[in-house]
Protein backbone atom coordinates (compact mmCIF):
# COMPACT_ATOMS: atom_id res chain seq x y z
CA UNK A 1 0.00 0.00 0.00
CA UNK A 2 1.03 3.57 -0.58
CA UNK A 3 1.56 6.35 1.91
CA UNK A 4 -1.82 7.20 3.42
CA UNK A 5 -4.66 4.67 3.15
CA UNK A 6 -8.10 5.93 4.18
CA UNK A 7 -8.92 2.65 5.95
CA UNK A 8 -8.96 2.32 9.75
CA UNK A 9 -6.78 -0.79 9.29
CA UNK A 10 -3.94 0.77 7.28
CA UNK A 11 -2.96 -2.69 5.99
CA UNK A 12 -6.43 -3.68 4.72
CA UNK A 13 -6.29 -6.52 2.17
CA UNK A 14 -8.76 -8.52 0.10
CA UNK A 15 -8.58 -11.28 2.72
CA UNK A 16 -9.99 -8.81 5.29
CA UNK A 17 -13.09 -7.99 3.22
CA UNK A 18 -16.11 -10.09 4.02
CA UNK A 19 -19.73 -10.25 3.06
CA UNK A 20 -21.35 -12.47 5.62
CA UNK A 21 -23.30 -15.49 4.51
CA UNK A 22 -27.01 -15.15 3.82
CA UNK A 23 -26.90 -11.54 2.63
CA UNK A 24 -28.13 -9.97 -0.58
CA UNK A 25 -24.52 -9.67 -1.72
CA UNK A 26 -23.88 -13.40 -1.53
CA UNK A 27 -27.28 -14.16 -3.08
CA UNK A 28 -26.46 -11.93 -6.07
CA UNK A 29 -22.94 -13.40 -6.45
CA UNK A 30 -20.96 -10.31 -5.45
CA UNK A 31 -17.23 -10.86 -4.95
CA UNK A 32 -14.37 -8.63 -3.86
CA UNK A 33 -11.89 -7.82 -6.62
CA UNK A 34 -9.42 -5.25 -5.32
CA UNK A 35 -8.58 -2.99 -2.41
CA UNK A 36 -6.53 0.18 -2.91
CA UNK A 37 -5.45 2.94 -0.58
CA UNK A 38 -8.64 4.91 -1.26
CA UNK A 39 -10.95 2.63 -3.26
CA UNK A 40 -12.61 -0.79 -3.31
CA UNK A 41 -13.65 -2.92 -6.29
CA UNK A 42 -16.35 -5.58 -6.31
CA UNK A 43 -17.83 -7.65 -9.13
CA UNK A 44 -21.28 -9.12 -9.73
CA UNK A 45 -22.43 -11.50 -12.47
CA UNK A 46 -25.10 -10.56 -14.97
CA UNK A 47 -27.20 -13.72 -14.74
CA UNK A 48 -30.67 -15.00 -13.79
CA UNK A 49 -30.27 -13.45 -10.30
CA UNK A 50 -29.51 -9.95 -11.55
CA UNK A 51 -31.42 -9.56 -14.83
CA UNK A 52 -34.81 -7.99 -15.45
CA UNK A 53 -37.42 -9.56 -17.80
CA UNK A 54 -35.81 -8.11 -20.97
CA UNK A 55 -32.60 -9.99 -20.18
CA UNK A 56 -30.71 -6.85 -19.13
CA UNK A 57 -28.95 -6.07 -15.87
CA UNK A 58 -31.65 -4.91 -13.45
CA UNK A 59 -31.21 -1.34 -12.23
CA UNK A 60 -32.02 -2.50 -8.72
CA UNK A 61 -29.16 -5.01 -8.89
CA UNK A 62 -26.81 -2.18 -9.89
CA UNK A 63 -28.07 -0.19 -6.88
CA UNK A 64 -27.61 -3.20 -4.60
CA UNK A 65 -24.01 -3.52 -5.80
CA UNK A 66 -23.40 0.21 -5.31
CA UNK A 67 -24.96 0.26 -1.83
CA UNK A 68 -23.04 -2.83 -0.78
CA UNK A 69 -19.62 -1.59 -1.86
CA UNK A 70 -20.16 1.95 -0.53
CA UNK A 71 -21.53 0.82 2.82
CA UNK A 72 -18.72 -1.67 3.29
CA UNK A 73 -16.17 1.00 2.32
CA UNK A 74 -17.55 3.25 5.08
CA UNK A 75 -17.38 0.37 7.54
CA UNK A 76 -13.67 -0.09 6.84
CA UNK A 77 -12.94 3.64 7.23
CA UNK A 78 -14.43 3.67 10.73
CA UNK A 79 -13.19 2.45 14.08
CA UNK A 80 -15.69 -0.41 14.54
CA UNK A 81 -15.50 -0.16 18.33
CA UNK A 82 -16.89 3.41 18.19
CA UNK A 83 -19.07 3.75 15.10
CA UNK A 84 -21.54 2.04 12.79
CA UNK A 85 -22.69 3.13 9.34
CA UNK A 86 -25.99 2.88 7.50
CA UNK A 87 -27.09 3.93 4.03
CA UNK A 88 -28.89 7.26 4.01
CA UNK A 89 -29.45 8.02 0.30
CA UNK A 90 -28.52 6.46 -3.03
CA UNK A 91 -29.00 7.62 -6.59
CA UNK A 92 -28.05 5.97 -9.83
CA UNK A 93 -27.86 6.87 -13.49
CA UNK A 94 -28.10 3.80 -15.71
CA UNK A 95 -25.90 4.73 -18.68
CA UNK A 96 -26.02 1.54 -20.77
CA UNK A 97 -27.20 -2.02 -20.44
CA UNK A 98 -25.31 -5.24 -19.77
CA UNK A 99 -26.63 -8.62 -20.91
CA UNK A 100 -23.97 -11.05 -19.70
CA UNK A 101 -20.60 -11.43 -18.01
CA UNK A 102 -19.48 -9.52 -14.97
CA UNK A 103 -19.92 -5.92 -13.96
CA UNK A 104 -17.40 -4.34 -11.62
CA UNK A 105 -18.07 -1.49 -9.21
CA UNK A 106 -15.37 0.88 -8.02
CA UNK A 107 -16.10 2.98 -4.93
CA UNK A 108 -14.07 6.12 -4.24
CA UNK A 109 -14.65 8.70 -1.56
CA UNK A 110 -16.14 12.07 -2.24
CA UNK A 111 -16.45 13.05 1.44
CA UNK A 112 -15.43 11.41 4.71
CA UNK A 113 -16.94 13.47 7.51
CA UNK A 114 -17.72 12.71 11.13
CA UNK A 115 -21.47 12.23 10.51
CA UNK A 116 -21.66 11.35 6.80
CA UNK A 117 -19.60 9.71 4.10
CA UNK A 118 -20.33 10.20 0.39
CA UNK A 119 -19.09 7.63 -2.14
CA UNK A 120 -18.83 7.81 -5.91
CA UNK A 121 -19.49 4.39 -7.40
CA UNK A 122 -18.92 3.61 -11.06
CA UNK A 123 -19.98 0.27 -12.52
CA UNK A 124 -18.27 -0.97 -15.70
CA UNK A 125 -18.73 -4.05 -17.87
CA UNK A 126 -15.95 -6.41 -18.90
CA UNK A 127 -15.08 -4.11 -21.81
CA UNK A 128 -14.66 -1.18 -19.36
CA UNK A 129 -17.79 0.50 -20.74
CA UNK A 130 -19.61 2.58 -18.14
CA UNK A 131 -22.88 0.91 -17.13
CA UNK A 132 -23.97 2.94 -14.10
CA UNK A 133 -22.89 5.92 -12.02
CA UNK A 134 -24.11 6.05 -8.45
CA UNK A 135 -23.64 8.26 -5.41
CA UNK A 136 -24.19 6.84 -1.94
CA UNK A 137 -24.49 8.87 1.25
CA UNK A 138 -23.84 6.91 4.44
CA UNK A 139 -24.81 8.08 7.94
CA UNK A 140 -22.15 7.59 10.62
CA UNK A 141 -23.63 6.78 14.04
CA UNK A 142 -22.16 6.15 17.47
CA UNK A 143 -22.05 2.45 18.27
CA UNK A 144 -24.79 1.69 20.81
CA UNK A 145 -23.37 0.75 24.21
Amino acid sequence: MANNPIWFNKNLTLADLHITENTMGTHLGMEWVEVGDDYLKMSMPVDERTKQPYGLLHGGASCALAETIGSVASYYVLDPSKSICVGLEINANHIRSAKQGLVTATATRLHLGSTTHVWDIKIHDENTKLICVSRLTVAILKRPS
